[in-house]
């Protein structure tokens, strides 16, 4: 989580890391967590291509279009779910606290059109019972990321 708020830091917003003592582990458990909707939970899921790993960030009440994000990245074959071992190791943050910034490794980044449906969305914060509060202009930026459709 430190890696989190010297990261932010960087940045002209003021986002902080808000740390809880219940699970923020999951959409579910964020959402209640925090006391919003699921879809105002952001998850960001790490993907394997044959191509590389890209990150997705995404509204936690939609899925993830497999067939979308291929077309998207233009690959074919296969995309694979790291395990925890795997993802720790290129994102540097534990499953149920993967931010999508501040990673160990540089690793794209794509933000789903779900969450402009909310003014502020809560991003995992690089530990299961952490987010951080952000608006998607900002989330942009911050990831450097692309803003695309890939809700199933």
């Amino acid at each position: 989580m430190e890696r989190v708020r010297t990261f932010l830091a960087k940045f002209p917003y003021d986002i902080r890391v808000i740390e809880f003592d219940e699970s923020t582990k999951t959409a579910e458990d964020a959402a209640r967590t925090v006391g919003v909707e699921v879809g105002q939970i952001a998850k960001t899921i790490l993907f394997i291509t044959r191509d590389g790993p890209v990150l997705v960030t995404t509204s936690g009440d939609v899925k993830v279009s497999q067939s979308k994000l291929k077309k998207h990245l233009g690959v074919k074959g296969k995309l694979k779910l790291p395990d925890a071992a795997l993802t720790q190791e290129i994102t540097g943050f534990p499953l149920g606290g993967v931010c999508p910034f501040a990673l160990k490794t540089q690793v794209p980044v794509l933000i789903d059109v779900s969450m402009q449906r909310f003014p502020v969305v809560y991003i995992a914060a690089g530990g299961p019972k952490a987010v951080a509060a952000v608006n998607v202009e900002q989330l942009l930026e911050i990831t450097d990321g692309e803003l695309c459709d890939l809700s199933g």
